[in-house]
């Protein structure tokens, strides 16, 4: 062979490697597609088995287009003044649902620029933005590129919280979302789902909802915020705490201009628009109205049992009952929303005063002197000790939790304090402190208007307008009334002498400043305020009789058998003695207690009014009534609650009565306005805590200081000075006339015109002295008797 035909064979052997070779290429290429082209289908078939596990549910609830479609947020049930103006929240959530009309544009603007710039464009998914995230989040770890999430994606995660799935959790729970996001857009609107989510989206600090967000922040409606200010809400969302404006504020604010800049950039707002609002300071008003916290937390406290009774026993549609937590009921009162605001105003300036004169009092020394019983009182009255008992715990186990450090939060007028103390010093701490309570009513109605339980809800839950103290002199009106509705006169004269009742355990009655000389009318007796007086007038007219008048007036408290009673010993709630007052004011006519006016659903629609309990009359006698609210009119004219005009500048028609109580541990003080009975208990939680002194003890000194403010803000306020000129009932002239004598004599001496009297009565008892005088056949010599003790009175003048 040669060698050029064995080129040529080798030529011919290389061929076939070559074509071999391509076509390797060919079928790798297509083996490549091949493969490429299975994975895409076990990957289509994968994920189409993994979404239709998601779909239908394995992973987690996806709730369907139905009920979609009945989405409710729990939402908080609201209390109203009767002027429209919010009280208070009961809630799980402190959530309040507003309409789109509701809400400023400039939220809505903010909004859409801020968290979803397409969102007039998707239909729930925004494809654009998930690849931004594909590429610049996830490939090149860019966190600023955003996220990826649509309004409608955040709506499903805030309604329906995601599910803990190991590795698995991100991939399901955002194709969950994207699933109900799809669903959300086919059944609401824009405009709906805009509003469903300012509705849903919490802010921080407990609240949901651009509503409770605007008052909280801004004390204002949403439809009332300005850019800036709708800038910093919508900022919080990005993270609640930190762009909090009340708790960093500068990191607020940049967040602020933030969303303002992203307004500029989507063409809501102008370059120079931007910067003018980018210029502006933050402008918070913090306000918190919650169930604790808000202008009225005792009176939703109070309100609470009344109105779960009244969701218990009243159906929704669907025939569940209400749920004063989540079904947004919309609960209107009578409380004016001023008054109310007055009236917290007003214990809280000066409780927070007298604290002061009260530590100040005691200086380094505990004001329970080392009384251990006042302090177990006080332990076994802390939630603490209840709790701890109520599991099991023995009181061994308790000392000792007891002397253990723990944090905590106190309270002080200072601020809330974060230390580290023992429970049993939070104890101490507390027992310090003095509490109040005020009470505001319509007389005529029985409306309550005002109504403070204590000096702050969130430490001291325990209100004192329910609560049931020892009333001192402001028990002393009922004790004349009773007199004239005996028979009585209020022209006699009483002496103010020491006297020992040797019927009674030689009990014997003292006056506070230790004076004991002259005869005083009953009214110079009420206006200062005697003891002596008070007592003799009490025996003279019978207690049983006092008790049967006083129960007239609608107090139903245990009132002792006792002459003491004459002087407040009987404990009886604030709330109790304005109500009697108020008979008292209405010239005998009782009324009840009025305070809801009606209940709607979130929607508006009335599920119930509420009418006032018809006025009671009683037997009471109108003119008698009306001669004891002129005499407490020189109490405070002349007698222990002056200051009221001198110190208060307090003017127009206004009676009162202070009270004081053994050792000082209570003060009282009851004001009569012709159409407000409003009255104030100061004193600490246990009565052993109290000032050494009548002089800081006094209800003239605790107590009056706080009516006395409340009226002087309400006067000056122009919707209400009109007030000050509206007058009591009128008395007759001439028994007015009458009426006028020295509240106090030196002395009165007998003359032929005053055995006329004994006479008159001769060798009867005092029985049936009383009957003759009340019988109308005697009306006659009734007058008699009166036209003499006149002529006597006049020629003493």
């Amino acid at each position: 062979m040669t060698s050029k035909s064995y080129r040529k064979i080798q030529t011919t052997k290389r061929k076939p490697a070559k074509k071999r070779n391509k076509n390797r290429k060919k079928q790798a290429k297509r083996s490549f597609w091949l493969i490429l082209l299975q994975l895409f289908a076990v990957g289509v078939i994968l994920f189409s088995i993994f979404f239709m596990i998601v779909y239908l549910g394995f992973t987690g609830h996806v709730p369907s287009s139905a009920q979609l479609n009945e989405i409710k947020n729990p939402q908080a049930s609201e209390v109203f003044s009767e002027d429209g103006k919010l009280l208070g929240r009961y809630y799980v959530e402190n959530r309040s649902n507003v309409r789109f009309d509701e809400i400023s544009p400039n939220v809505i603007n903010a909004l859409v620029a801020t968290e979803d710039a397409r969102f007039y464009e998707h239909r729930g998914i925004d494809e654009i933005a998930l690849m931004r995230v594909f590429f610049k989040t996830i490939l090149m770890q860019d966190r600023r590129a955003g996220g990826g999430s649509t309004l409608s994606q955040q709506i499903a995660k805030n309604l329906f919280p995601r599910n803990d799935l190991w590795v698995f959790s991100m991939p399901v729970n955002k194709l969950r979302e994207a699933i109900i996001a799809y669903r959300l857009e086919r059944i609401y609107s824009k405009e709906e789902i805009l509003t469903l989510y300012l509705n849903t989206v919490p802010f921080g600090e407990n609240i949901f909802g651009i509503e409770v967000a605007a008052e909280r922040f801004f004390s204002k409606s949403p439809r009332d915020l300005t850019v800036d200010e709708a800038a910093v809400l919508v900022g919080m969302l990005k993270a609640n705490y930190t762009f909090n404006p009340r708790i960093n504020p500068d990191k607020s604010k940049e967040r602020r201009n933030v969303v303002i800049s992203q307004m500029v950039n989507n063409g809501f707002l102008s370059d120079a628009e931007g910067d003018v609002f980018s210029a502006k300071p933050l402008g918070v008003r913090y306000r918190r109205i919650s169930y604790n916290e808000g202008p009225a937390p005792y009176f939703l406290e109070m309100l609470k049992p009344e109105l779960l009774d009244w969701c218990a026993s009243h159906s929704k549609e669907n025939g569940e009952p209400y749920n004063l937590y989540t079904d947004g009921l919309r609960v209107s009162t009578t409380i004016n929303y001023d008054f109310q605001y007055y009236a917290r105003q007003s214990v809280l300036e000066y409780m927070e005063n007298l604290q002061q004169v009260f530590d100040n009092h005691w200086k380094n020394a505990d004001p329970w002197r080392g009384n251990a019983s006042i302090l177990q009182r006080a332990i076994k009255r802390s939630e603490r000790y209840k709790a701890m008992r109520s599991n099991g715990k023995s009181e061994k186990e308790i000392e000792t939790a007891f002397k253990q450090k723990i944090k905590t939060t106190l309270f002080t007028w200072d601020g809330l304090k974060q230390v580290e103390t023992s429970p049993m010093d939070s104890v101490k701490h507390y027992l310090r402190f003095l509490n109040s309570g005020f009470l505001a009513i319509e007389p005529s109605s029985g409306s309550l208007k005002a109504w403070v339980g204590g000096i702050d809800f969130r430490f001291f839950k325990y209100d004192h307008v329910m609560s049931a103290r020892q009333v001192g002199s402001t028990f002393k009106p009922f004790v004349y009334l009773a007199a004239l509705e005996n028979g009585l006169s209020p022209f006699d004269y009483f002496p103010n002498e020491k006297k020992v009742y040797k019927d009674y355990q030689d009990w014997s009655p003292s006056n506070s400043h230790g004076e004991y000389k002259g005869f005083y009318s009953m009214e110079g007796a009420l206006a200062q305020s005697l003891n002596t007086v008070a007592v003799d007038v009490m025996v003279k007219t019978g207690i049983d009789e006092t008790i049967e008048t006083c129960r007239k007036l609608g107090l139903d408290s245990d009132l002792p058998e006792f002459p003491s009673l004459a002087l407040g010993v009987a404990s009886i709630s604030l709330k109790d003695m304005l109500y009697a007052y108020s008979t008292l004011l209405n010239g005998g006519v009782r009324i009840e207690p009025n305070y809801l006016v009606s209940i709607k659903d979130a929607q508006g629609k009335t599920l119930d009014k509420f009418s006032r309990v018809p006025a009671q009359p009683t037997n009471l006698n109108g003119v008698n009534c009306r001669i004891i609210t002129h005499m407490m009119e020189s109490v405070v004219d002349q007698g222990s609650g002056r200051s009221i005009r001198s110190v208060y500048k307090i003017p127009g028609e206004f009676a009162g009565k202070t009270g004081t109580t053994q050792n000082h541990s209570d003060g009282w003080f009851v004001g009569l306005t012709p159409e407000l009975v409003t009255g104030c208990w100061v004193g600490a939680e246990d009565p052993g805590v109290h000032f050494r002194t009548i002089r800081y003890g006094q209800g003239a000194y605790m107590a009056l200081p706080i009516v006395g403010k409340f009226y002087n803000k309400l006067y000056r306020d122009s919707r209400y000075r009109k007030m000050q000129y509206a007058s009591f009932p009128r008395l007759g002239n001439k028994l007015l006339a009458d009426l006028d004598i020295p509240p106090y004599r030196e002395m009165i001496e007998l003359d032929a015109e005053d055995n006329f009297i004994d006479r008159l009565f001769a060798g009867k008892s005092k029985e049936e002295k009383l009957k003759e005088i009340q019988d109308p056949s005697q009306k006659k010599e009734k007058k008699k008797v009166w036209e003499v003790i006149k002529g006597i009175f006049k020629k003493k003048k």
